[in-house]
């Protein structure tokens, strides 16, 4: 204990000179920084009026396509429920009534298809994992909303406007 106590070293801070104790040096050096960054160019988008450019791998609000004939794709396989890492995706398959099967792609479709916004963590599994390439993440941002319920999407929001609209 005695060896411990004897190396220890105390640090002795230097007395001031008259310059330092006044802390005029420092306070026209803080004023040079302000001054520096006070006729930068701003960073800020003033946003209503500005768009800010996204790059080419922006993923934002989910979009379920459809295909040329404006047909839904998706066909209610599950794989995207089944990749997605935060269960944000509920989706209840459901078969086409007899005589129907001719006006659709599949015999399947999604009767009820539900994102969750509050779960989802914008990872894009679901959109990699779709072999029908139904489901992409290419709309806007997902907009504020003041309620939990607002924020599961259905196919009211997700699935696009047909073509001949």
């Amino acid at each position: 204990m005695e060896a411990l106590s004897n190396k220890r070293k105390v640090i002795e801070s230097k007395p001031l000179n008259f310059f330092e104790r006044i802390y005029l040096p420092v306070i026209f050096r803080g004023l040079a920084i302000t001054m520096k960054h006070f006729f930068r160019k701003p960073v800020t988008v003033s946003y209503p009026e500005q768009k800010r450019e996204y790059s080419e791998n922006f993923r934002g609000m989910h979009s379920l396509k459809r295909d040329e004939d404006g047909r839904e794709r998706c066909t209610a396989c599950g794989l995207c429920a089944l990749s997605c890492p935060a269960e944000a995706i509920t989706m209840i398959a459901a078969e086409r009534q007899k005589g129907e099967e001719h006006l659709y792609r599949e015999e399947k479709y999604a009767a009820v298809y539900e994102i969750n916004m509050l779960r989802c963590i914008f990872c894009g599994l679901c959109e990699e994992a779709c072999p029908k390439e139904a489901i992409y993440l290419d709309g806007p941002h997902v907009p504020s909303e003041y309620l939990r319920k607002d924020f599961i999407y259905g196919k009211d929001k997700l699935v696009e406007a047909p073509l001949n609209q």
